[in-house]
């Protein structure tokens, strides 16, 4: 964590008192909700971000929020690059489907016919590596991983480095008895992909989604790559992986400091992000995000019997709140909307669309937690939900690629 200098919360002040007006052909739910996003961002200490929301019924709607670096001018665009973290289970999950519904694996397989290292692997499917109900240890759980994270924060992790963190822990439960969002199981899945198709993931990716999408502002870079296209904001953490492991809210002092411009989150925008690869690596923009989680939900990356199969596999969750969430194949479903969320450090974000009402909903963050330690884009994304279908529905899923 980074204190500021007298400077520095200047920059902070002028950060929080950047505004932007909806533009006069703006819906109406707009400027009541633009208030309530700016208060959002100020006390959760939020550099930037970009919400887009899609509604054939209340009107579209763009917007963005702060600038692209906590000191600096360059206000953030809606053209900006962030990394999208768990989202990108998705994408992993969608591949893997396809090549279901090609025939090449069998969603009842046990993953020990791929991956005979796996503990238990006689016992865990396919599917349960993408329902996350496999049992197997989240590797990002581990304290000495995330320490690793900090220490080093430039390394660059290969997907067995990962799966032997995990597979070195016991298991959660059983396989099949619970919930329990590993990392692992995509990581897994990311492996098996690149066995059936003698291809890399991210080429899989391009192959089968990017490219027949037309997503050209979205990617998987390579596990070296620790770049982000431009434009994009810098991307911020308040505390450290290892100090936020049980528990991401900072301390009552720091959170009375963060409050009042005193202490700043630090950038973390160049750590790499080879550890989440096939659980939460992608790249993209909001434009990418709402064309992608369209035809997520509503159709058209697999065959109609397969995309079925997918939205008949969402069930309940256990949150805090009782909230109405549920994950299937790496699918989240959030009230009415389905999609996914994704917090990786620097970043959160959430996609949501709705297949009743065609509304879809991103938010694209640069700050990993706010002090308190709640995800920014959910939180935001919360309130769009409230001024969109006149209730709130808590966006609550499992942990994200970190946790």
């Amino acid at each position: 964590m980074l204190a500021a200098s007298a400077g520095s919360c200047g920059q902070v002040e002028s950060w929080q008192q950047l505004r932007t007006a909806p533009s006069p052909t703006a819906p109406a739910y707009a400027a009541d909700l633009q208030t309530r996003i700016q208060s959002i961002m100020d006390a959760m200490s939020v550099p930037g971000a970009v919400v887009m929301i899609t509604s054939p019924g209340k009107g579209d709607w763009t917007q963005t929020f702060g600038r692209q670096a906590v000191v600096g001018n360059a206000p953030v665009t809606a053209d900006d690059h962030f990394r999208i973290g768990s989202n990108t289970k998705t994408m992993t999950g969608t591949v893997l489907l396809q090549l279901a519904q090609e025939g090449k694996i069998g969603l009842d397989d046990p993953v020990s016919k791929y991956r005979p290292d796996v503990p238990d692997g006689d016992n865990i499917t396919i599917t349960q590596l993408l329902d996350m109900r496999s049992g197997l240890y989240n590797y990002s759980e581990d304290e000495q991983f995330n320490a690793r994270l900090d220490n080093d924060p430039g390394y660059v992790w290969k997907p067995d480095e990962l799966l032997a963190i995990a597979f070195a822990k016991p298991p959660y439960f059983a396989p099949g008895a619970e919930f329990h969002y590993s990392n692992t199981n995509l990581i897994l899945v990311g492996l098996i992909i690149e066995q059936l198709t003698g291809s890399t993931l991210r080429n899989e990716f391009q192959q089968r989604i990017f490219g027949p999408l037309g997503l050209g502002q979205t990617q998987l870079p390579e596990n070296t790559d620790t770049g982000i296209p431009a434009p994009h904001p810098q991307g911020y953490m308040f505390g450290t992986n290892v100090s936020t492991l049980s528990n991401p809210a900072l301390s009552p002092a720091d959170q009375a400091a963060a409050a009042k411009g005193g202490l700043l989150p630090r950038d973390v925008t160049d750590s790499s992000p080879s550890w989440a690869w096939a659980a939460g690596g992608a790249i993209s923009t909001a434009a990418d995000l709402t064309r992608y989680v369209t035809a997520l939900v509503d159709g058209g990356l697999l065959d109609p019997a397969m995309q079925k199969t997918r939205m008949d596999s969402i069930k309940p969750i256990p949150t805090p709140d009782n909230a109405d969430v549920g994950y299937g194949l790496a699918l989240v479903k959030f009230g009415p909307l389905y999609g996914h969320d994704g917090q990786i450090p620097g970043f959160n974000s959430f996609m949501a669309h709705d297949p009743a009402t065609k509304n879809t909903i991103i938010v694209l963050t640069s700050l990993f937690a706010g002090p308190d330690g709640k995800q920014p884009a959910n939180v935001i994304a919360m309130a769009i939900m409230q001024a969109l279908y006149g209730h709130t529905l808590t966006p609550s899923p499992a942990p994200s690629p970190s946790r």
